[in-house]
C-alpha cells in the first residue's frame, strides 16, 4: 500500500495520563493509505494499545505493539486485512516478549490492543485485552469488541450479575494480552447484534458501513468511568474534537485513575466505490465493425442490383451472376460484468455454521472511489 499524509476519513485522536500521576502507558497510531497507484481506494488503520508493566515498561510494550502492526500494514498490499492484522499482532507479541527478556525491569510487561481497519467503506477489526471498539450509528451505540477480562467471563457464565461488577477486586484482571511466549488468542468477533453466535460475529468481518457511521476506539481508562450512553451523548451533542475533550474531562472529573485514550473517525459522504464509465467496445473493434459494415452494404447492394437490374444499359439480365465471398474476421467485445454488491450483509442468524475461512480481497473488489474533495484531518499528536 501507499502511505498518505492525510486521511480521507475525518479523525480525532487524543491521549491523557489521567489524574493519578502515573506514567501514560497508552499509545496509539492512525495511518492513512491508498491501495496502489492504479487503485486509490482509501485505507485507514487505527491501532490503540494500553501498556501494562513496571517503570516505563508498559509504555514500551504499547509502543512496540502499535509500531509492529502499522509496519505490517505498510509492508502489505492491503488485500487481506485479517491476515495482515494477525501478522502484525503476532509480530508485536514476539517483539514485546523478546524485549522483556533483555531487561529485568521489563520482565512481565504486556499490552492490550484494538485494531480497526477501514478499506473503502468496509470494516475489519481485531482485539486482544480490554481496549474497546464501538460503532455509533444514528442514535445507537454498539460495542463491537469483546472484553477479555475476568469480569466479562464471570458475566458470560452467570457467576456475577452486572450490579456486582462495580468495585469487584478482579475488575482489572485481563485474560488476554500481548507479551506472552506463545502467540496470543486474537479475537476477530464483531458483535453487530445481541445474541450473535461466535461464527456469526466472525462473519461480520468486512461489514459495509454507512455514510455518517462513527468508529470509536478507547482504552479502559475511559470505559471504567464513563458509560456507553454517555459516549453516545457526547458525540451526538458536540463536534468530534469537542466530544473527545468532553469525554476525557468527564473521566478525569470522576477520578481519572488510569490513562485515557480515544480515537474517533467517521465515514464521510463520497467514500463509496464508484464504477468507472467504460466504452461498450474498444476503439479498434468499433473501427473494424464500421469497415465490415460498409463492405457488407456494398456487396449486398451489388447482389441486389444483379437480381434487380436498372434499365440503364449497365446490366444484362442474362449476364451470369458474380460470385462474391465475404469472410470478415471480427473479435467480439467482452461483456461488461455487473457491479460488485457492497451492500450491508444480512445479520439474520443462519441455521448452518460455516467454517472459519480466510478472507482474501483482490483489487477488483475495490474500484476507485469518488474523487470528491473532502476536508483532510490530521490526527492529533501526543500532548
Amino acid at each position: 500500500m501507499i502511505r498518505k499524509t492525510q486521511s480521507r476519513y475525518p479523525v480525532v485522536a487524543k491521549t491523557h495520563p489521567g489524574m493519578s500521576g502515573k506514567n501514560n502507558e497508552d499509545r496509539f497510531g492512525v495511518t492513512a493509505f491508498q491501495i496502489s497507484k492504479k487503485n486509490p481506494t482509501p485505507v485507514l488503520v487505527a491501532v490503540l494499545s494500553d501498556g501494562v508493566g513496571g517503570h516505563k515498561a508498559g509504555e514500551v510494550a504499547a509502543e512496540l505493539a502499535v509500531n509492529q502492526i502499522i509496519l505490517a500494514a505498510t509492508e502489505s498490499k492491503g488485500q487481506q486485512p485479517i491476515q495482515i492484522i494477525e501478522e502484525g499482532i503476532n509480530r508485536a507479541n514476539q517483539a514485546i516478549y523478546a524485549e522483556s527478556q533483555k531487561d529485568n525491569g521489563k520482565q512481565g510487561m504486556a499490552a492490550t490492543v484494538a485494531v480497526a481497519w477501514m478499506i473503502g467503506h468496509r470494516l475489519f477489526t481485531a482485539s486482544v485485552g480490554d481496549s474497546r471498539i464501538y460503532l455509533i450509528r444514528g442514535d445507537r451505540i454498539r460495542q463491537l469488541s469483546v472484553d477479555h477480562t475476568w469480569i466479562q467471563e464471570a458475566l458470560d457464565n452467570n457467576i456475577l450479575t452486572p450490579d456486582q461488577v462495580e468495585g469487584h477486586p478482579n475488575r482489572h484482571v485481563i485474560r488476554r494480552y500481548l507479551g506472552a511466549p506463545n502467540p496470543p488468542d486474537i479475537d476477530y468477533r464483531m458483535r453487530l447484534n445481541h445474541g450473535e453466535a461466535d461464527q456469526q460475529a466472525f462473519n461480520n468481518q468486512g461489514v459495509t458501513l454507512q455514510t455518517g457511521d462513527r468508529l470509536v476506539l478507547t482504552s479502559d481508562g475511559l470505559t471504567d468511568l464513563v458509560t456507553d450512553a454517555e459516549i453516545l451523548a457526547a458525540f451526538d451533542a458536540d463536534d468530534t474534537n469537542q466530544a473527545v475533550d468532553h469525554l476525557i474531562d468527564l473521566a478525569n472529573q470522576r477520578g481519572g485513575h488510569d490513562n485515557i485514550t480515544i480515537i474517533s473517525f467517521e465515514i464521510p459522504d463520497g467514500i463509496q466505490a464508484l464504477n468507472k464509465k467504460r466504452p461498450l467496445l474498444p476503439v479498434g473493434c468499433i473501427v473494424a465493425v464500421l469497415i465490415v459494415a460498409v463492405i457488407a452494404l456494398i456487396v449486398l447492394g451489388y447482389l441486389w442490383l444483379q437480381r434487380n437490374p436498372i434499365e440503364l444499359g449497365l446490366f444484362n439480365r442474362t449476364q451470369e451472376s458474380a460470385h462474391v465471398t465475404l469472410n470478415p474476421m471480427m473479435t467480439s467485445a467482452p461483456q461488461i460484468t455487473g457491479t460488485p454488491d457492497n451492500s450491508l450483509p444480512k445479520l439474520v442468524p443462519t441455521q448452518t455454521v460455516q467454517p472459519l475461512l480466510p478472507q482474501t480481497l483482490d483489487e477488483q473488489a475495490y474500484p476507485a472511489p469518488n474523487e470528491a474533495v473532502l476536508t483532510p484531518v490530521t490526527p492529533s499528536a501526543y500532548p
